[in-house]
């Protein structure tokens, strides 16, 4: 539970700023209600690579930066997306309460526009607008066919997108089978609890894979410079 606790602090920090209040609060709902899967997969990933000489948790279970921004940003795109599926989908306007319901849309919005903000300067800048563009194809595709099955993709995106941000921040590179991996791991249902949602073996695959890609260079955060 450390990197499903350190995960949803980072992403928490990320939207403090934010106002008015309501919508602050808002985000912090999604964030706090939802499953921090696709950030905990951003922190196992740089720890694979990671040689040993930084330390990514604090004691007190707070992430440092870069890996911090990493996690959030990946995480912040996740909720933004999920919460814009779930509106297309139940479309609450309907119901007659449109004041929640913007302050829904905006909350999705924001989500969004943060992690792009928190990885546009990355390596994993590209993969986060590919997800979006991604998820937008499959919602029109949806509506226009009724395939439930495309909502299963933004999962599967977003945990390739989890180890690219990871697998990069070492000045390494995600291989294609590192990315085919993380996708396959969704299957087909809602993330839930991190800890549960992952393999056993996830730790050591993700060591062998991110060895492949020659990326094991160590780790360099804030606390190191």
């Amino acid at each position: 539970m450390e990197d499903d606790a350190a995960v949803r602090g980072a992403a928490l920090d990320a939207i403090d700023d934010i106002d008015p209040e309501p919508l602050r609060d808002r985000i912090a709902t999604q964030l706090t209600e939802g499953s921090m899967a696709p950030g905990v997969l951003t922190i196992r990933t740089v720890r694979a690579l990671d040689d040993g000489t930084s330390t990514l948790v604090t004691s007190d279970g707070i992430l440092r930066d870069p890996v911090a921004e990493r996690a959030a940003g990946v995480q912040l795109i996740y909720d933004g997306l999920r919460l814009t599926r779930q509106l297309a989908h139940d479309e609450p306007w309907v119901d007659g309460d449109s004041e929640t319901a913007d302050l829904a849309v905006l909350a999705a919005d924001v989500l969004v526009s943060r992690g792009f903000y928190l990885l546009a300067r990355t390596e994993a800048a590209e993969a986060a607008v590919g997800v979006v563009r991604a998820f937008g194809s499959d919602q029109t595709v949806r509506r226009e066919t009724d395939d439930h099955s495309l909502d299963r993709n933004l999962e599967a995106d977003v945990l390739e997108l989890a180890v690219v941000a990871g697998a990069t921040i070492g000045e390494g590179t995600a291989s294609p089978r590192l990315r085919e991996f993380a996708a396959g791991m969704v299957n087909g249902e809602p993330f839930g609890d991190a800890e549960a949602f992952f393999p056993e073996t996830l730790t050591e695959t993700l060591g062998t894979l991110v060895t492949e890609t020659g990326s094991s260079q160590g780790v360099t955060t804030s606390a190191d410079q």
